[in-house]
């Protein structure tokens, strides 16, 4: 699995996931295959089959947040700074067919929301602003063709 970059927020609610998983879902899930279990015969419970299988999806997450957390190396934000565009930093970009302006956060994949502006530096946009500074413009290959922003501020 490849390394992936993180703040210490985001580190630490991995951490807190997998808790919830190990020590909520967990229990419940195996309350759910006993309970399925004394009712009787298993090859035409229906319950234990889903019961079960969602053991085995739960089980799944655990692993992949665990392999997450194994292969994660925590940013050091004091290092961060905004000479150019870079990981945790703000950019506001204008949009040069519309000239609509948006602010965006560039994160690591697994702290990405589109919905809180933050997007991950692994995608065409985030690897398109990487490395610009203010007054540059990015070229930006997307699945419906060429988009051109034009970097306006880059903040912490």
């Amino acid at each position: 699995m490849a390394i992936s970059y993180m703040t210490e927020n985001g580190y630490k609610k991995l951490l807190e996931d997998v808790h919830e998983l190990e020590s909520v879902k967990r229990p419940e899930i195996s309350r759910q295959i006993a309970e399925a279990r004394d009712k009787g015969d298993l090859s035409e419970n229906a319950e234990y089959d889903a019961a079960k299988e969602a053991q085995g999806l739960l089980e799944a997450k655990i692993s992949q947040l665990k392999n997450l957390i194994a292969n994660s190396r925590l940013i050091d934000e004091s290092q961060i700074t905004t000479d150019s565009v870079q990981i945790l930093n703000k950019v506001e970009i204008r949009n040069l067919k519309n000239n609509q302006s948006m602010i965006y956060s560039l994160v690591a994949e697994s702290e990405a929301n589109l919905k809180e502006g933050k997007i991950a530096i692994n995608t065409p946009i985030g690897q398109g602003l990487l490395g610009k500074k203010i007054g540059d413009i990015a070229e930006i290959k997307v699945p419906s063709g060429i988009m051109s922003f034009e970097i306006i501020n880059i903040t912490l």
